[in-house]
């Protein structure tokens, strides 16, 4: 997982490069054509549910998520705008769980005390 999110760093920062050379109008063009093929997608799928990958996932989450919450319900996302930030919950979670978990496993030691 760890190398999938780091190959997807890399794609999307490469991207951002691109994005840096366009104009806002070749930009425009490209969200209208991301946001048709989104749309056809949703139709073509019906009643089922797109399944994303914990690495899938991070990206998303991780850009999305300082966006204001009226900006983010006018976004067209595959998922809801709350299953986005429920993703980025999740991940902060886990960062802190792996932080936080003692370094030795089991019991602690107790003090003995001698009389």
């Amino acid at each position: 997982m760890l190398l999938r999110l780091a190959f997807l760093t890399v794609t999307n920062a490469l991207a951002l490069l691109r994005l840096l050379s366009m104009s806002d109008r070749d930009k425009d063009t490209e969200i209208l054509s991301l946001r048709h093929q989104i749309t056809v997608l949703e139709r073509q799928l019906g009643d089922q549910r797109v399944r994303f990958s914990a690495s899938d996932r991070a990206f998303p989450a991780g850009l999305v998520h300082r966006l204001p919450s009226q900006v983010l319900r006018r976004m067209r996302l595959v998922v809801r705008p709350d299953t986005v930030l429920r993703w980025h919950r999740d991940l902060v979670a886990r960062r802190h769980a792996a932080r936080s978990r003692p370094k030795r496993q089991g019991r602690p030691r107790t003090v003995h005390v001698s009389s």
